[in-house]
């Protein structure tokens, strides 16, 4: 009878997690071009997938189309979230082909600039629609008190989403942590290179604790 009722209470708790699992969260990754997003979803997706998301390159626009890496579980003091890395392109005012020009054709610089135009619409699409929390990466080498970034926090807080800022390249010369935490000091600021892989335990931490 012990027995009977032990594997019963087993099927139950089977049963209960099987169901009350929630939907793995859409996080997605945002900043402005070169900031080093798909270097930091590679970071994240490797360490706890072993695959990659997408292709790094030091030339802006790199990522014209959002990538999504689903059901990536990280584990951290005891508290696991699943999420799906959803890495969007870099959202600017104003692409010109002449950016590419150095790197490439004119007829390749003008189609890279027509899709990486195409893919700042769709970031902001996920962002208004699909997006259940944002990191936000910032070159810490970089002023970032700008337009665009100024413009996507707000509508990240207009949304109330859960968003954590990321100061990326700290083993840069010019890094600044500080420079960040101060443009935006309402949300919490974790600084790392996805690069170097530096600070990548504080990273997961947080990541657990803001969307877990």
């Amino acid at each position: 009878m012990g027995l009977l009722k032990g594997l019963k209470d087993s099927i139950s708790r089977a049963t209960d997690r099987l169901f009350s699992d929630e939907e793995p969260k859409r996080i997605g990754i945002y900043g402005p071009p070169n900031a080093g997003k798909t270097t930091l979803a590679n970071r994240i997706a490797r360490d706890w997938t072993g695959d990659a998301v997408g292709t790094e390159s030091h030339i802006p626009h790199e990522t014209r189309r959002a990538r999504r890496k689903e059901n990536v579980e990280i584990e951290r003091n005891g508290k696991t979230v699943t999420i799906d890395i959803v890495d969007t392109p870099g959202v600017t005012t104003k692409v010109d082909y002449e950016e590419f020009t150095d790197e490439m054709e004119k007829d390749d610089a003008v189609r890279r600039s027509r899709e990486a135009t195409e893919g700042v619409a769709e970031a902001m699409h996920w962002l208004r629609e699909d997006v259940d929390g944002v990191i936000y990466v910032l070159d810490s080498a970089e002023d970032p008190i700008t337009q665009v970034n100024t413009m996507l926090i707000g509508i990240i807080e207009s949304r109330d989403l859960p968003v954590l800022i990321f100061a990326n390249k700290i083993d840069l010369d010019d890094s600044s942590i500080k420079r960040i935490e101060d443009a935006f000091p309402q949300h919490q600021t974790v600084p790392l290179s996805a690069k170097e892989g530096d600070n990548m335990d504080e990273v997961y931490d947080n990541i657990a604790e803001y969307f877990g």
